[in-house]
């Protein structure tokens, strides 16, 4: 081990010496030409000197050096250079005077920092020869490189991390999980120090990593994620090849173990146990139950089934999605006095079955359930449940339709009453016994009016009404031949006046209320007050109706237009029902074509001749005549309310203002009273009017003498007050009835002065008195503002006064 130890050591001495001489190894001076002078060359013609220049190789230095004196890196030299100091050498370019320095005189060069590869791996830089006294460039500037030579100076690094990979369970061994990638810094093109090798550190006995490739795979075949379902692997990169001295880098990698499903569902029970009610509704659930798969994910899904035939047939079995547990539910009623305990065999068996694992075993489970069923107080059932009865409509009253029987499930077996839920039989048609379930008749049938009832009929305990069933009954009316045919429609038809003898004239039917089974059947014969008909024939066609044809040549329709033909018709019974119907028939007139033109009857005249178009026609036509006419009703009364309505508003404006007084001599405007004098009679003055000649007031009367008849009220003890009464009245009557106007709910009241009034009223309303009977002077006493009333009776006085004399 010591020899070996210290052979390594003598090998990398002599290394290392080998590159430090590399290193040192220069750029040697040499002549570029054999020195002689080639005829024709202008250079050496015009210099008479052999041209020199650089000729040197490419400089390393190592990296990483450690050492306290700069690293000598190389030398540069001139061929001109003759050891007397006088060329000056500089250097200029990356780390020209930082990094490198140079020695003017000799041109060796030393590195005086500490270089990384890894940062950068070479520099490029410049050199110069020149005159030290003059300071003039002897040879030309030439380029060259400084390369940083690698060492092992970086170990391998996972930059990718952390990792994690995943691989199924019980994989066969080799299956590939991931693959890892380490990175080194070192100079791949050198050496080996970027040359990574992979290696497991941890982990080992179950996954393997490939050495070059760093994908890791299996080692074993029997990963169980039910076990162990993760796992934590260190790999371990090493560069020099995985040679002694070599760096290395770790990783972990997390290896997660999928499912697959390899385990079966197994129940962790052998046998459940659960009770229910024997009235519980089907589709009450009883329990549940479910089995335990140690897989995750889909692979533990599952259904199940009932594998018994008894529990197939009362128990159904549902498997709840979320929970993967098995429903059990009651299919059919149970019943506690039939049976108290039921074994139900469950299956569970898994939805997603994997082929590769088919031989590891069934994937299905089985396990007993037992339910209990217990015993409730049950209402009465119907035995049997039918739910039809038949009765003839004729039957009497209290007749027996037919019996329902009702029994107590429970071993107790309690007495049964019976009733009739009256909200299906509000007009108490049927009845029942309340002991015994027998239904009778409560009232008088028909079929004709109701041929179905539907009852509901209720069975309760005796000595506990809550228990209480209930049963549909439907109870048919049987029918009864009890109402006669009678004819379809009231026949009415038409024979022209020319028919001849065996045409037909009508076809008629009959209805009957009755459904007999075995069908209708109809006879037709002519009744007894027609056998000596010799105008018309019936003949039974034999499917129900009847034809009428005529038996004579002709007739006269103003001899007799209408024909009434009596028929009998018969039912099939039994027992056999008939009745007698008439047929009405018409004579008209006909054309050549034997169309009807015209009839006795104008309705029937109307509709033969009359399309349904032409009737259309002519009702509209006539509606509007009708509409028209209302238009115009209804203008003229609007018309004349306004009418009337002005004028009644124009009268009370007069009757108002005429209870005010008058203004004296000044007030020159007299109230128009025309309107109001022209609605009352006033018998003395008309009769003074309508006299004889013109001398009395007749038409050929003064003008200017009427002006001044004016006459005076002179309070008689048999004034009559009637014709205010009468005008009042009048009002009212027409406000109430004409419903144009608004209302006028007040009237006013007029009176006249009394006898004390010291001076005489000047109203001439409803005056009886002459103009002959009244003296005007007294109007000179009244002051100035009536002297101009004054003046004017005073003058028709006097005219008066010189007529009669």
């Amino acid at each position: 081990m010591a020899k070996g130890l210290q052979g390594f050591l003598w090998t990398m001495l002599l290394l290392f010496c080998a590159i430090q001489e590399l290193g040192s190894w220069a750029m040697h001076t040499a002549v570029e030409g054999p020195g002689l002078e080639q005829p024709g060359d202008p250079a050496l013609l015009a210099s008479g000197r052999v041209k020199r220049g650089w000729v040197w190789n490419q400089f390393f230095v190592v990296e990483e050096y450690t050492g306290t004196e700069p690293l000598y890196v190389g030398k540069i030299h001139s061929d001109s250079d003759e050891g007397d100091g006088s060329i000056k050498y500089t250097i200029s370019g990356e780390g020209a005077g930082t990094i490198f320095l140079i020695d003017e005189i000799t041109g060796d060069i030393h590195a005086t920092e500490r270089l990384d590869r890894e940062q950068k791996t070479f520099y490029t830089l410049r050199a110069q020869a020149r005159d030290r006294q003059t300071d003039q460039l002897l040879e030309p500037e030439s380029e060259f490189i400084i390369k940083v030579q690698d060492i092992n100076d970086s170990e391998p690094r996972f930059l990718e991390g952390p990792y994690i990979g995943s691989v199924a369970e019980l994989s066969p061994i080799g299956t590939s999980v991931m693959q890892v990638m380490a990175s080194d810094a070192d100079d791949p093109t050198y050496g080996s120090s970027a040359r990574v090798v992979y290696s497991v550190l941890e982990g080992e006995q179950h996954f393997t990593v490939d050495s070059k490739t760093g994908v890791i795979r299996t080692a074993v075949a029997d990963l169980d994620r039910e076990t162990q379902d993760r796992y934590e692997v260190v790999i371990r990169a090493t560069d020099m090849a995985g040679q002694l001295g070599g760096l290395s880098g770790s990783t972990t990698v997390t290896i997660v173990v999928t499912d697959v499903n390899d385990n079966p569902p197994r129940f962790p029970q052998k046998m459940y146990q659960f009770s229910i009610v024997e009235t519980a509704p089907v589709g009450t659930a009883i329990g549940r139950v479910k089995a335990e798969d140690s897989d995750v994910g889909e692979n533990t899904d599952m259904t199940y089934q009932v594998k018994d035939e008894e529990g197939v047939e009362m128990f159904k079995v549902t498997t709840d999605s979320n929970t993967q547990e098995a429903v059990i539910t009651v299919q059919k009623p149970l019943d506690y006095e039939s049976k108290k305990v039921h074994t139900v065999v469950v299956e569970a068996l898994n939805k997603f079955v994997d082929p590769r694992f088919v031989d590891l075993g069934t994937f299905r489970d089985q396990t007993i359930v037992r339910v209990s069923v217990l015993d409730v107080d049950e209402p009465p059932e119907f035995r049997p449940p039918s739910n039809l009865m038949e009765v003839q409509e004729d039957a009497r009253v209290g007749s027996v339709v037919g019996v329902v029987t009702a029994l107590d499930p429970d071993t107790a077996n309690h007495p049964v009453r019976y009733a009739i839920d009256r909200s299906t039989d509000a007009e108490r048609i049927f009845d029942i016994d309340a002991k015994t379930g027998a239904i009778v008749t409560g009232k008088v049938l028909d079929r004709e009016t109701a041929g179905w009832h539907n009852i509901t009929v209720l069975a309760m305990e005796a000595d506990n009404h809550s228990q209480v069933s209930r049963a549909s009954l439907r109870i048919r009316i049987l029918d009864v031949n009890d109402n006669p045919p009678e004819l379809a429609t009231p026949y009415e038809a038409a024979v022209c006046e020319d028919a001849k003898p065996g045409q037909l004239i009508q076809t008629i039917s009959v209805v009957d209320r009755d459904e007999p089974q075995s069908g209708h059947r109809f006879y037709f014969t002519l009744a007894p007050e027609a056998t000596n008909n010799h105008h018309f024939s019936l003949l039974d066609i034999q499917d129900n109706t009847a034809a009428v044809h005529t038996q004579r040549v002709g007739f006269n329709r103003q001899e007799q237009d209408v024909y009434l033909l009596p028929i009998l018709v018969v039912d099939s019974g039994p027992p056999a029902l008939s009745s007698t119907g008439t047929l009405t028939i018409r004579v008209c007139g006909c054309d050549s074509n034997g169309a009807i033109q015209s009839c006795n009857s104008t309705a029937y005249v109307v509709s033969a001749t009359l399309s349904p178009g032409a009737l259309i026609a002519l009702l509209v036509c006539v509606l509007i005549l009708v509409v028209l006419v209302l238009l115009i009703l209804t203008l003229k009364r609007h018309h004349k309310s306004h009418l009337t309505s002005e004028d009644d508003e124009d009268m009370r404006d007069n009757v108002i203002k005429y209870n005010d007084e008058g203004g004296g001599e000044q007030d020159t405007e007299a109230y128009d009273m025309s309107a109001l004098r022209s609605l009352y009679d006033f018998s003395e003055i008309k009769g003074g009017d309508g006299g004889g000649g013109p001398g009395e007031g007749g038409p050929g009367r003064n003008p200017a003498s009427e002006l001044h008849a004016l006459p005076q009220w002179v309070q008689s003890p048999d004034l009559d007050f009637s014709v205010f009464r009468d005008y009042i009245c009048r009002k009212v009557e027409q406000a109430d009835e004409d419903l144009s106007v608004p209302p006028y709910d007040s009237f006013q009241t007029y009176a006249f002065e009394g006898s004390d009034s010291p001076v005489p009223s000047l109203s001439s309303i409803n005056t009886w008195s002459s103009g002959s009977e009244q003296d005007f002077s007294y109007l000179g006493g009244w002051g100035p503002r009536f002297r101009q009333l004054a003046a004017l009776y005073a003058g028709r006085r006097g005219e008066e006064d010189s007529e009669e004399s």
